[in-house]
């Protein structure tokens, strides 16, 4: 009797594809509106987002037609990446229904993290979030979805301290570099980049007792901002081979399109040099030409290189995730029930609807047969005979959000809206949401997040 909409998650992530492949597949942060635009327009997708990082790449959305819908969003994706499905799709990961709830609130806690309980990825869901909320691409399902999401993850991490301890990808990366030099103090620093990774890395090497750090950004004042904060120095880019000459460790952490270093500008630089020269490259697509590594004393280092130097800090994080996955459950649990009492939402209004039609009918007919009746009788029979609408469809409603939490809710819904004789009623419902929503066209945000739509997983 209702159409069924479906939550689906598709996409790549660490553990299931490399970095080469995801870099691919990444949606750069300039590109998301435009991204978000088309994704909007695929066919079968009711409601979008696109989460995009350095280690996953997911769209999110509402489908009324799942199969199809995952069809047209491969699609999308090659046709928006340039990579054939044929490379990514035996590496693509699609999760419908309660597991597509689940996986998000386990992406959200920081479950599905490289770094498990890591709190980066909480903030940029919510950005990805609010901006394709901003931009129209949701409606009351992913809003209501997202909005529960997104508190409970910052419940969790305040609650269960899984955060505590100072474990991402990087303090992984200062953990390696101490592998590799045994002490980073004294040791000189470049950081290409200004952004938020970048300037962890400058926390971390400041804490760490380094002898210089060094700033290179291609905008100096925001390198130079970020510099004063930490108790660094700031060069533009185009003196970035200049102060690779005297540096130990480089790191870099950009958005740029392609390589911000090669090979070959760095090879001059390391001909005849007797100390090591260590670069890791945080970015996703990567900075650093991959050829580097092969130059003498120099190692190179990505973010798929991180995973195997956490392990040992990740043991008292996975106890507190597994008392989380619990807690998780509890709340797919929850929104399932939610879920499933909107299907019966059309049905109470229709029999509401009836209730005030044959109140209101027999109102008109006990006027003209009792004319003499004074507007003050009218008013107390009128209130009196409402009650008795109310009391008589009070234990209905009940019963009807009840059976909606059954296996056999269809069938149940169905059952009721026939013996209560409701057919009529539920058409002039979708009659006036069609008028409503042609009205509202213009307006994709109030089309989206105005009209309830019935939903079951």
């Amino acid at each position: 009797m209702w159409c069924p909409m479906h939550i689906i998650v598709i996409g790549v992530n660490h553990r299931t594809a490399p970095v080469e492949l995801r870099e691919r597949l990444a949606f750069p942060e300039q590109t998301l509106p435009e991204a978000l635009a088309r994704l909007r327009e695929t066919r079968g997708v009711l409601e979008s987002v696109i989460l995009s990082t350095c280690n996953r790449t997911e769209l999110i959305f509402v489908a009324d037609q799942p199969s199809r819908a995952v069809e047209h969003t491969e699609r999308f994706l090659e046709s928006w990446s340039g990579v054939p499905q044929a490379e990514f799709r035996p590496v693509l990961y699609v999760h419908r229904e309660e597991e597509a709830v689940a996986h998000l609130y386990r992406v959200a806690c920081g479950l599905d993290s490289m770094i498990v309980g890591e709190t980066q990825i909480l903030g940029q869901l919510k950005d990805a979030f609010f901006l394709a909320r901003d931009l129209g691409n949701t409606g009351s399902l992913l809003n209501r979805l997202l909005q529960q999401v997104i508190t409970f993850a910052k419940k969790v991490h305040a609650e269960t301290g899984i955060n505590d301890h100072p474990v991402s990808t990087s303090y992984a990366a200062i953990e390696l570099m101490k592998q590799v030099f045994g002490d980073l103090k004294g040791k000189r620093v470049v950081i290409i980049g200004a952004g938020k990774v970048a300037q962890l890395m400058g926390q971390y090497f400041r804490d760490s007792q380094v002898r210089q750090m060094t700033f290179v950004n291609r905008t100096l004042e925001k390198a130079e901002a970020v510099a004063r904060s930490l108790g660094g120095q700031a060069v533009p880019l185009s003196a970035l081979t200049d102060v690779l000459a005297d540096a130990d460790i480089v790191v870099s952490a950009t958005g740029a399109p392609g390589y911000v270093l090669t090979k070959q500008q760095v090879e001059p630089l390391v001909q005849g040099r007797s100390r090591r020269l260590l670069f890791m490259d945080m970015a996703v697509p990567r900075d650093l030409d991959p050829q580097i590594h092969r130059l003498p004393n120099t190692f190179l280092y990505d973010i798929d290189d991180l995973e195997g130097y956490v392990e040992a800090q990740m043991a008292e994080r996975l106890k507190v995730a597994r008392r989380i996955e619990g807690k998780i459950a509890e709340e797919v649990a929850a929104f399932r029930q939610w879920l499933q009492t909107l299907g019966v939402i059309p049905l109470i209004a229709a029999l509401q609807q009836k209730g005030q039609h044959i109140h209101r009918e027999t109102m008109e007919s006990l006027q003209n047969k009792l004319p003499h009746l004074s507007e003050r009788e009218l008013k107390i029979i009128r209130k009196h005979m409402m009650s008795v609408v109310n009391q008589l469809l009070r234990d209905p409603i009940q019963r009807i959000k009840e059976l909606a939490l059954e296996p056999q809710a269809e069938q149940s819904q169905n059952f009721f809206a026939t013996i209560f004789a409701l057919e009529e009623y539920l058409l002039e419902q979708e009659l006036q949401q069609q008028k409503a929503e042609v009205k509202a066209a213009p307006s994709a945000q109030e089309a989206r997040t105005e009209v309830p739509l019935p939903f079951r997983l």
